[in-house]
């Protein structure tokens, strides 16, 4: 691991933590221990996510992840390097797992980590602007306990709801090659299918998450439509109640899944923001309707 060997204070605990963070030194919602077994390959990837019985385990494996090369030290040199903004702050610099309800009626999937989001925070879509807008909006509809995630232990609580993202690493330039997209799906998959009896919405944040999880959900049992449905913003994909995959994840076998909608929403990323190709209203109303088909929420 590339570390600065520099001790700094976290941002609301105080404790002081080196960049990237090691698992198990007391970093808030660490979901992992010193001795949490590491995927060192996507050989691993699948193996250790086929293992997972609880969402926990799942969250623990993901957070110490180093099967793909190019992710690792990408997210561990801008940790050492950090941002001017933050480098009196520890980088967390490790896979993002996914947060939340364990139990969730909605899911958020997103693309990736951001490098100077939860990169540095260590928890998903906190941390930079796009977590800003959409823990708002969250917020607004009754999703979320406080409008703002800072970072990791700042008393922000989802719910009924949980995020996660299709790639668990901030990729350069925020773009996965295919590869890497492959080999992080089973933590995806191995995720999915420990939450999905409770979940009924799932929001899908640009047009990487949207094909990722129906990919996924493919894999899991689910009827995908074909040609496989077209991202849009306010998009909508019903899919039918059904029995799982022999061979999907947490051994699913004869399973009954239940009935899920899918919806789209345009990424939450500055360049949608500014340019109001993404506005509040537009995003609230993705996030609402969510919370309506769920019954939770500002509906519940």
């Amino acid at each position: 691991m590339m570390v600065d060997g520099v001790r700094l204070p976290h941002p609301f605990t105080g404790e002081l933590f080196v960049s990237p963070v090691p698992p198990g030194t007391g970093w808030p919602e660490d979901p992992a221990a010193h001795d949490t077994p590491v995927a060192q390959s996507p050989a691993d990837v699948l193996r250790l996510a086929a293992a997972a019985t609880a969402a926990d385990d799942v969250d623990a494996a993901v957070s110490v992840c180093r099967a793909c090369p190019r992710l690792v030290e990408w997210r561990e040199s801008v940790a050492v390097q950090k941002r001017r903004a933050w480098a009196d702050e520890p980088y967390w610099g490790r896979p993002i797992a996914g947060w939340g309800s364990p139990h969730p009626r909605v899911l958020v999937v997103g693309l990736a980590p951001a490098v100077h989001g939860g990169n540095r925070t260590g928890r998903v879509f906190t941390g930079d602007r796009s977590g800003d807008w959409l823990y708002a909006s969250l917020h607004r509809v009754g999703l979320a306990a406080q409008p703002t995630s800072d970072h990791a232990g700042d008393g922000q609580r989802l719910d009924h709801t949980r995020m996660l993202a299709a790639v668990r690493c901030a990729p350069p330039g925020n773009k996965p090659t295919p590869t890497e997209r492959d080999a992080c799906a089973p933590w995806l998959d191995a995720e999915l299918a420990l939450v999905i009896d409770d979940v009924r919405v799932v929001v899908c944040l640009g047009s990487f998450g949207w094909d990722a999880l129906l990919r996924a959900v493919a894999r899991l049992g689910y009827d995908v439509p074909r040609p496989r449905p077209r991202f849009g913003h306010a998009a909508r994909v019903e899919l039918a109640s059904g029995t799982a995959f022999s061979g999907a994840p947490r051994r699913l076998d004869a399973r009954q899944l239940p009935a899920v909608t899918v919806l789209g929403s345009y990424h939450p990323s500055q360049q949608n923001t500014f340019t109001g190709t993404l506005t509040e209203p537009m995003l609230d109303a993705v996030l609402a309707e969510a919370a309506r088909l769920a019954d939770v929420g500002v509906h519940g």
